[in-house]
């Protein structure tokens, strides 16, 4: 298949394609005697896994890992369950610190309301 075939049916980019490739996401494509790339049709269906590790909040270092635990065959649902767990505490931790920002705004935007700002400029 060619690049374009992949991205399409995988529906990304070809600087997607190509990107992945680069990084070990995919494996290295065969060349054709023109010099295109030459995807094996799998591609797409590692893509879109790639992709469905991204939607969860895996890291690209954290998909490649996978990808590659799942290639040797050593990847079940019970050795992979840590990357979910680390990509929840990530969630967790940036959802603590949106909420503290979040008291930080409110707590400030009270003070203004009540003639305290202290976002004022003042010229002393």
């Amino acid at each position: 298949m060619k690049i374009g075939e992949v991205a399409q049916q995988a529906g990304v980019s070809i600087d997607t394609v190509r990107f992945y490739e680069q990084r070990g996401v995919l494996p290295p494509a065969a060349r054709r005697p023109s010099g295109y790339r030459d995807y094996d049709p799998s591609t797409v269906g590692r893509i879109q896994l790639a992709r469905r590790m991204q939607s969860v909040g895996l890291s690209l270092e954290e998909i490649i890992d996978a990808l590659s635990a799942h290639d040797t065959g050593q990847a079940t649902c019970a050795s992979e369950g840590w990357r979910l767990d680390a990509a929840l505490d990530r969630v967790d931790t940036k959802l603590a610190e949106l909420k503290a920002l979040r008291r930080q705004i409110v707590a400030t935007r009270t003070a203004c309301a009540r003639g305290r700002c202290t976002l004022a400029a003042r010229a002393d």
